[in-house]
């Protein structure tokens, strides 16, 4: 019956249909699978059929197929033959545990896998024993005594990758490797992993010696993502794939390294492809009219189905909640609008219409306690953009939203990461303002501060918030001025000409500013500063292309114990600076002792040189036919006096004067 019993599987749990369940279970099939394609054959059973390879041909061309019935009903399972035995295998892999409804999910296995159970010895044999892959404490970085944070570093045009431990004094290396990468390297989110690219894939790195932990085979991948738990990552690669087996997008278990799913994809233009959760939980994804949603493990659509969203432009999860926001633009006499939607309920907690509208920017806030809607729009009767940020207040009930409206071009927004204020950078070079503004209890958003004339096309707030670095990059020449926001001073205004980058570590206490070599080919190096703006290094790296800070997880501490912490601060202040002056008495130590050793190595060096002079005393005398010019005056009796008498001056005087 079958050509090749390899590529064949067995697919149980489907639904029985019979002539008097027929029209009932047709409506059902025909809600649930209608996005599949347009169904034209009116005869149930084949139906039936048409639904199941719609569902199972996307793992490979299925070239057999057979349907068991019994007393005009299906029996509940059925055989899809493959065209190769590998398409059956990730038909297996994927499909198995696909749920059709409440009563049926389908479980699919290989048909040559009946025979192999059947032939199962009635003698047990224990499991070979797996050797365990100890890839050591993959979060040892947090257990320095001294708490110091490590970055990545990029240099000498790619080929070279270092790892480092960040100090005052100098940078500590921890690992440096040469090629380890042929692009560039990621941090995941929590800072387990580190990723590296490679033409056939990507490898994954961790441990306190940095091996390999996990790779993933992906030809020609470009672009990667990771879920916020850390357990999947996304790749992406422009190599063509096959309409039978998608291959731009792959997702991957990132604990198994096995691939969880494939996707099409024509464009990466606007990466990630798949936004996440802040729980990892879901995944979603936008196309023309459509916003999908997926869930996990099981990699498939919520509910089975994607929301259809007429015009939908963009899409932005919170990253506190599940809770995704999307915008609309005007359609004829419908206005743009807004919407907040509770997942996995669907549930649309709040909308917003808007009119006029010409473009919108989704801003979370990073708690997710606010949303800043950047709103563009041209107002009737004139010709000029007005844009409006309209704040939504994600704690309140009903979510109020209080309207900000700005007459100025904006350049650049962002949120305080731990607080209520935000900053906007507005105007037109060389008259740009930046703007401080707090969302209070309320209900009301204050303006508290506003400096004109300054030299910024960029805003980076530190990790902790209050705050944040002003920066001028690339055709700026670098232009950096340091802001406490809570009494909105300048705490200083600096410079690192053609600066390209600016990052902050993940405690807030220190800055990196660097000029690339993959932006300006000259003047490459990174610049430590503190979160108050005083400079700490210059670091030269010849060819420097990237830095990047490693991320650090959330905090165990509850809230209580912070504030606890916070309230005895000065307690442990008082230890910390202990700490750091016998840090800096031991440096003074090492570098008396480093000095010492250097003289004494000086010393022993200059007395060989000096034995030397001596004992080659001999040949010099035989060279020099007997004559000793080791001394000035060694040979006084062959010494000849010779005058010599210049003209100096001549003045005449005349006797009269007298």
């Amino acid at each position: 019956m079958f050509a090749c019993k390899a590529s064949v599987v067995v697919v149980d749990n489907v639904p029985q249909v019979g002539p008097e369940r027929l029209e009932k279970l047709k409506n059902v099939i025909l809600k649930i699978f209608s996005k599949f394609g347009k169904i034209t054959n009116d005869f149930y059973p084949i139906k039936l059929k048409n639904v199941i390879l719609k569902i199972f041909s996307k793992f490979g061309k299925i070239t057999n197929d057979f349907y068991p019935i019994a007393d005009g009903k299906t029996k509940g399972y059925i055989f899809l033959e493959y065209s190769a035995p590998s398409h059956a295998h990730e038909a297996v892999k994927s499909a198995d545990g696909y749920k059709l409804d409440k009563q049926h999910t389908f479980r699919v296995n290989l048909f040559t896998d009946f025979d192999k159970y059947m032939s199962i010895s009635d003698e047990w044999e224990a499991p070979e024993k797996q050797p365990f892959k100890d890839f050591g404490n993959l979060r040892h970085w947090l257990e320095d005594p001294d708490c110091r944070d490590q970055y990545s570093v990029i240099y000498d045009s790619g080929e070279r990758t270092g790892i480092f431990a960040n100090d005052v004094k100098e940078p500590i290396e921890v690992e440096e490797r040469a090629r380890w990468t042929e692009t560039y390297v990621r941090w995941s989110p929590k800072g387990t992993y580190l990723a590296t690219f490679h033409q056939r894939g990507i490898a994954l790195w961790g441990g306190e010696k940095f091996k390999q932990i996990q790779r993933f085979s992906h030809q020609g991948v470009q672009l990667i993502d990771f879920s916020p738990c850390e357990r999947y990552v996304v790749t992406f690669s422009p190599l063509m794939d096959t309409k039978d087996d998608p291959q731009a997008i792959i997702i991957w278990d990132v604990l198994t390294g096995q691939k969880k799913r494939g996707f099409h994809c024509e464009s990466s233009a606007h990466w990630p492809i798949f936004k996440w959760s802040p729980d990892g939980k879901f995944f979603a994804r936008m196309t023309q009219d459509t916003l999908s949603i997926y869930e996990t493990p099981s990699m498939g659509l919520l509910d089975k189905k994607s929301l259809r969203i007429n015009g939908i432009k963009d899409f932005s999860w919170s990253p506190g909640d599940n809770i995704i926001a999307f915008w609309v633009p005007e359609d004829k006499d419908i206005p743009a609008r807004v919407t907040l939607m509770q997942l996995p309920s669907r549930n649309e907690i709040r909308v917003r219409n808007l009119f006029n509208v010409v473009d919108c920017k989704l801003h979370w806030q990073k708690n997710g306690d606010y949303l800043c809607v950047k709103v563009d729009r041209t107002p009737k009767g004139t010709q000029g953009v007005v844009t409006n940020f309209e704040i939504f207040r994600m704690r309140e009930k009903q979510v109020p939203v209080d309207v900000v409206e700005m007459k100025e071009s904006i350049i650049a927004f962002a949120w305080e990461p731990n607080g209520s204020k935000f900053a906007v950078l507005h105007g037109e070079s060389p008259r740009i303002n930046v703007s401080f503004y707090h969302v209070k209890n309320n209900g009301k958003i204050d303006l508290i501060k506003m400096f004109d004339k300054q030299q910024a096309n960029s805003i980076f707030w530190s990790p902790q918030g209050q705050f944040l670095v002003l920066a001028g990059l690339r055709s700026m020449n670098g232009a950096l001025a340091f802001v406490d926001t809570s009494d909105c001073t300048m705490m200083n205004i600096a410079e690192h000409y053609m600066a390209s980058d600016v990052e902050w570590d993940p405690t807030g206490r220190y800055v990196v500013t660097s000029v690339s070599w993959w932006s300006h080919k000259v003047d490459n190096a990174f610049w430590l500063w503190t979160f108050q703006g005083r400079l700490l290094q210059k670091t030269n790296k010849e060819r420097f292309c990237q830095l990047l800070w490693r991320p650090r997880p959330p905090s165990l501490l509850t809230q209580e114990q912070i504030k606890l912490i916070k309230k005895d601060l000065k307690k442990y202040s008082k230890i910390f600076e202990q700490k750091d002056r016998l840090s800096q008495s031991k440096a003074s130590k090492e570098l008396v002792d480093k000095r010492r050793s250097m003289m004494e190595d000086y010393r022993k060096y200059r007395e060989r040189t000096i034995d030397m002079y001596n004992e080659q005393k001999p040949l010099r005398l035989e060279l020099r036919g007997g004559v000793d010019t080791d001394e000035l005056d060694s040979n006084v009796d062959d010494w000849e006096e010779e005058t010599i008498e210049f003209f100096i001056n001549e003045e005449i005087i005349p006797i009269g004067d007298l």
